[in-house]
């Protein structure tokens, strides 16, 4: 046979394998090249088994977004005509998490896959936390007499069916056949005790009930980890809970940060919502508001300043707080920084960049007479006279343009709404100030009487524009 697994085949020898390998995905990807943090995907196959039944492979071409080498053409056949128009690989990441979940990746060489795979979630701006076993691993550990494991040397000594060799379902639908002849030849117990060689040993916090773990549900939201008497030490957020919360609690701890997290947590609790949008503003907004012992990013920032400038008036730009300017405002408003040593370092770039003159920005004193910029040649000569007001006032609107904050589209609050199966949310916006999110009618009434309670934040602002942006469902609520 030398198709590929049809969803409903039954495996019987897979069948046969014990938990926790009783759930796989096959896994084999086309690249660019061999690097994953700067090579890309494509093609991809995945064909899921759960207790030997085959599930719905995916199968696909993906645009890379850069061109494909020459050498890889050869190899593989896949070339820069072949994938115009594919699918990028942001359009597969749900697809492509649907048939991972909860399943162990399966590959030959998984480490590979498994770079590629992580590397480009995390560019489509996903998290992706992964169970790898390798066949390669597995056939040295099987076959250690064998010399050879590369899956050409595999496909002729167990006899596999493969299809186009070096195109992704090709060589995917040889690794199902490949584990099934070991479990056939060696016994599933076996197969097993050599899998479980390959896993790194998974570690419970010594205060944290195990059955916790077990409760986290597989969808969108926030958790939070407690310490001893409740403190609250970190608050994160996943499209899928189970698996982030799980990936915290590994021995292979990326980090000594993580490690302490892991050794004080006592207890785990989660928010759901309905989808990626709810869970980043939650986050955020507990982050400000309970300032969790090992959160540093999304911490509250005190006294932002911003460049306030209305091009309309000869006043040049003022440095202010960020709170005090107006809703209908916000469009002069350029930048935010921490200090007014941080905002004037970027206005004094921005004037060396485009020749602009840092007298009339108040970066330099002694009005009445050229500035030194024009002196050495940095500055047209606002100063001397040597070019005209409105010339400079145009080139300095172009120079902060793109620093300046988004003009609030709306006359006045709206709703960006976000649904998953039963639960739906509406996430409150007025003049880019969040005011909390609703799932009712009684929580929508509630929050928009409240009136903007909370002050600009710079997160939530982000997260606003780039949700209006990305076309999210947007509706006027008043």
């Amino acid at each position: 046979m030398t198709r590929a697994p049809r969803p409903g085949d039954r495996i019987e020898a897979l069948a046969s394998l014990p938990a926790p390998f009783d759930r796989l995905a096959f896994v084999d990807l086309e690249t660019t090249g061999t690097r994953p943090t700067r090579d890309r995907i494509t093609e991809v196959a995945i064909i899921p088994v759960d207790n030997g039944v085959v599930g719905e492979p995916l199968q696909t071409l993906v645009d890379p977004g850069v061109p494909i080498p020459p050498t890889i053409t050869r190899l593989t056949g896949i070339s820069d005509a072949m994938v115009e128009g594919a699918p990028a690989f942001a359009r597969l990441v749900e697809a492509i998490a649907e048939r991972l979940d909860g399943r162990w990746l399966v590959a030959h060489n998984a480490r590979f896959d498994a770079g590629f795979l992580r590397n480009a979630f995390r560019e489509a701006g996903q998290a992706l936390t992964l169970r790898e076993l390798c066949t390669v691993k597995l056939s040295r550990q099987l076959d250690s007499g064998e010399r050879r494991h590369n899956l050409d040397s595999l496909v002729t000594r167990h006899g596999l069916p493969v299809g186009d060799r070096h195109r992704a379902m090709g060589d995917c639908q040889a690794l199902p056949a490949l584990l099934a002849r070991f479990v056939e030849r060696d016994g599933a117990d076996t197969v097993a005790e050599a899998l479980a060689r390959q896993v790194p040993r998974a570690s419970t916090p010594p205060h944290l009930d195990p059955a916790t773990l077990d409760a986290v549900p597989g969808v969108p939201g926030v958790y939070r980890f407690y310490g001893e008497e409740g403190a609250l030490l970190y608050v994160g957020k996943s499209v899928n809970l189970r698996s982030r919360v799980r990936s915290h609690f590994a021995d292979d701890h990326r980090s000594d940060r993580e490690m302490r997290i892991a050794q004080q947590t006592h207890h785990v609790d989660w928010i759901e919502t309905a989808g990626e949008l709810g869970a980043l503003l939650t986050e955020a907004w507990l982050v400000k508001r309970d300032q969790p012992i090992f959160n540093r990013r999304l911490r509250p920032s005190r006294a932002l300043l911003t460049w306030y400038w209305n091009d309309e008036t000869d006043r040049p730009p003022v440095l202010r707080s960020i709170d005090g300017i107006a809703p209908g405002e916000l469009h002069r408003a350029h930048g935010l920084f921490r200090s007014r040593f941080k905002a004037r370092e970027r206005l004094a770039g921005i004037a060396r960049e485009h020749d602009l003159c840092p007298q009339f920005l108040g970066l330099e004193s002694g009005r009445g007479r050229a500035c030194f910029a024009h002196q050495i040649g940095a500055c047209r000569g606002l100063c001397a006279g040597a070019e005209p007001e409105i010339a400079h006032r145009l080139r300095l609107k172009q120079a902060l343009a793109p620093m300046a904050f988004e003009a609030w589209p709306y006359p006045g609050a709206v709703a960006i709404r976000e649904s998953r199966n039963e639960r739906e949310e509406q996430h409150l916006f007025r003049h880019w100030r969040y005011l909390g999110t609703a799932r009712s009618t009684d929580e929508l009434d509630e929050l928009l009487a409240g009136g903007d309670v909370y002050p600009l934040d710079i997160d939530m602002y982000r997260l606003a524009v780039d949700a209006i942006r990305g076309g999210a469902k947007v509706e006027p609520v008043e």
